[in-house]
């Protein structure tokens, strides 16, 4: 099998118009998925669980805005990688990617946790009623059901696309904010669900 094209061979192919072809299916299916997400804000179910846990809406924003950011920059760092021929595009488990995978986890757990203290204190500044235990726990289910969605969609994306000619700089960003922001809502609601159950 003929390997893909490296950062420099693709450099002067990769016009506005192949830019704009990877890129646009991505972003079409980021925007159905946005008002899918958008609508399971919506249903009674959530409705439910944000009333029944104090400082949920505080934290929703910041929890599904870091899932874009810690996993977008994992994907930065493994597109750069296949680029410049220091990771196999056909995923080979070595020092470079496990570093890679297990910062991004860390980093998202971690970032999970401080958004939920965070917002316990913001809701008591406010004089708002907020438990702390309940917050890190939806917290961390939501992180580490969404950490585990994430990865296997990241890789999956950018392993696959990168061998069938795509660039992962052209569509990580839309798969990293649908995938963070869809899976988030319903990963929060399941955490709110185990808190209840814990709680």
């Amino acid at each position: 099998m003929q390997r893909p094209q490296t950062f420099r061979q693709m450099l002067g192919q990769d016009s506005a118009i192949d830019v704009y072809r990877q890129a646009l299916p991505v972003i079409l299916v980021s925007l159905v998925a946005g008002l899918f997400s958008g609508t399971l804000l919506g249903t009674e179910a959530m409705r439910e669980g944000i009333e029944s846990v104090p400082g949920i809406l505080l934290l929703l924003p910041a929890f599904l805005a870091t899932r874009g950011g810690v996993y977008g920059s994992l994907g930065a760092r493994l597109s750069s990688g296949l680029h410049q021929g220091l990771i196999d595009p056909h995923f080979e488990w070595n020092d470079r990617l496990r570093n890679a995978i297990v910062a991004s986890f860390l980093n998202g757990m971690i970032v999970s946790v401080f958004i939920a203290v965070l917002s316990w204190g913001v809701s008591l500044v406010l004089s708002r009623e907020a438990n702390l235990l309940e917050l890190l726990i939806v917290l961390i289910v939501a992180a580490l059901l969404s950490a585990f969605a994430m990865l296997g969609v990241l890789l999956t994306v950018i392993f696959k696309g990168y061998r069938r000619g795509l660039d992962p700089d052209n569509v990580i960003g839309p798969v990293v904010t649908t995938v963070g922001d869809v899976f988030g809502v319903v990963f929060l609601l399941i955490g709110i669900s185990v808190a209840g159950v814990v709680l």
